[in-house]
């Protein structure tokens, strides 16, 4: 069985679906290929025993309102979407300090720095957040959706060139990783610990290893007035769909368990796909892959990739993958203004990247109520990429050592939770443990990973375009990387290059 689509995209996860979206909208016709029964990607929503849960990010700033500096946001406006947000601006926050309820906003981590580590510390943040202020401006002086990966961008940068003027010194640090900057402005130990916290948690790596960009996006988006953070309703399940609505209402469609075994290609040019149960689909635009580098690498019939390309992208530096726990509990008497998001960090010494020693807890029925049974709450923990894949590697699913290993090292999120939920487990209703292995499996990604582990100031993430003629990715194997705002990006950056500058301008401009 054979048929013919102009575009295919390879992969549901928020990259491709923007990426899908968008030349859905441009009048393309474009087919989502995805494996799993659920679209979304590592950000797809679940339901088990009357809770719902999310498999991933649960996070988001700058989506509730428009126009926003989000490239998701950005897209869903371009595409005619929105969701119902709950808004809120505080986290808990878990650190071998002690326990601090920390809000977004321009001053409010100023305060704390003055009662925590009095007035030096507060001074040094002050000259951060100044530092930090012209290179968020430089970040978004030229819109994301003017970038394209081919000579076009000539012709589609060039309008936004003078706005760029004023920002060039600050343009050149944003190539470079934060950590620099952080080490000629801040010296205090606990702020330098916060940064590293969070620069992991945007983009897998401390300090040294994240952009300088996704670190001006990142001030620019929480430290500033009366900002808050974002929850769709109906969990991130929500945001998937809003970008399935867009891309099924300008004719584009999905396709779920449908896993693409190969990428077709002939006299190194991207032809279309072979699907497990070897339907071929036809390309004659173009295939977009939305799977890891490594993932995407497999797709491709041996011989048929440049020996130098396929090399590079196959010593990719990898992050670790993830422990998980989604658990549905009994809500009697937990307060309705705990903290929806906490953060517990058991030991600064060992490093925010060591395994098990960071931990995030999401209880977004704090928020949304539709999420679980009455009187009760969904919950998900989980280790961000620090759990190292060689301990699962050998193991079996069905064997009694899997679940030994499932139980051992699970124990460090069970504790987490208890610093706040004494008495969780026996609260606990429905308990999902989730392990590399589980990432493997379910989100097709390369040894559960959560992504490439490219260092900022020494590589660039790979750019949409590829050896092979009318093959692209996009996701957080491609610039500018990892992070739901990165992943847009790629997405619409992809787009554009697929598409031609005439369209990009209609629809942009």
């Amino acid at each position: 069985m054979s048929r013919k689509r102009e575009i295919i995209i390879i992969g549901s996860g928020l990259g491709g679906l923007c990426c899908g979206a968008i030349l859905a909208k441009y009048g393309y016709d474009v087919l989502v290929c995805e494996s799993h029964n659920l679209a979304g990607g590592c950000a797809h929503g679940f339901r088990y025993k009357g809770f719902k849960f999310d498999s991933g990010p649960s996070l988001y700033s700058g989506l509730s309102y428009s126009p926003s500096s989000n490239p998701l946001r950005q897209v869903l406006d371009l595409v005619g979407e929105d969701i119902e947000w709950k808004n809120y601006d505080n986290w808990g926050c878990w650190l071998p300090e002690g326990y601090f309820d920390i809000a977004v906003g321009a001053d409010n981590f100023h305060n704390l720095l003055l009662q925590l580590r009095g007035e030096e510390a507060g001074r040094q943040w002050r000259k951060l957040q100044e530092v930090m202020k012209p290179l968020g401006e430089a970040s978004m002086a030229i819109p994301v959706q003017a970038f394209r990966y081919d000579l076009g961008a000539v012709f589609t940068l060039f309008p936004h060139f003078s706005s760029m003027i004023p920002y060039l010194f600050s343009a050149k640090k944003l190539t470079g990783n934060f950590g620099a900057i952080m080490d000629e402005v801040v010296e205090d130990e606990f702020i330098r610990n916060w940064l590293d916290l969070l620069c992991f948690m945007l983009s897998g790596l401390p300090a040294h290893g994240t952009s300088a960009a996704e670190m001006a996006f990142m001030f620019a988006e929480w430290y500033r007035p009366d900002v808050t953070l974002d929850y769709p309703v109906g969990g991130s399940e929500a945001i998937v769909d809003a970008l399935i609505r867009g891309l099924k209402k300008n004719g584009g469609e999905l396709i779920l368990s449908s896993h693409v075994a190969e990428i077709i290609i002939e006299k190194n040019q991207a032809k279309g796909v072979r699907l497990s149960n070897d339907e071929e689909i036809k390309a004659t635009k173009a295939v977009i892959s939305n799977a890891s580098i490594w993932d995407t690498l497999a797709l491709i019939p041996e011989g048929m990739l440049d020996s130098e390309y396929g090399s590079k992208s196959e010593k990719t530096p990898i992050n670790p993958s993830f422990m998980h726990l989604h658990l549905g509990i009994d809500g009697k008497d937990i307060p309705n203004d705990l903290p929806c998001h906490h953060m517990i960090v058991n030991d600064w010494q060992r490093g925010v990247t060591a395994p098990q020693n960071v931990i995030a807890v999401s209880i977004p029925s704090l928020l949304d109520s539709s999420l679980a049974p009455p009187g009760k709450h969904s919950i998900h923990v989980y280790t961000p990429a620090t759990e190292p894949y060689e301990l699962w590697a050998d193991l079996n699913p069905n064997s009694p050592e899997y679940q030994e290993m499932k139980e051992m090292r699970s124990q460090p999120m069970w504790e987490a939770l208890a610093r706040f939920i004494p008495d969780i487990k026996e609260r606990c209703e429905v308990k999902l443990v989730g392990t590399p292995l589980t990432h493997e499996r379910f989100l097709r990604r390369y040894r559960g990973t959560y992504g490439a582990a490219w260092k900022a100031g020494e590589s660039l993430f790979a750019p949409a375009t590829t050896p092979v003629k009318n093959l692209y990715c996009c996701g957080d194997s491609t610039f500018p990387g990892i992070g739901v705002p990165a992943v847009a990006a790629s997405g619409i950056m992809t787009a554009n290059t697929v598409a031609n500058i005439f369209q990009q301008w209609k629809f942009w401009h």
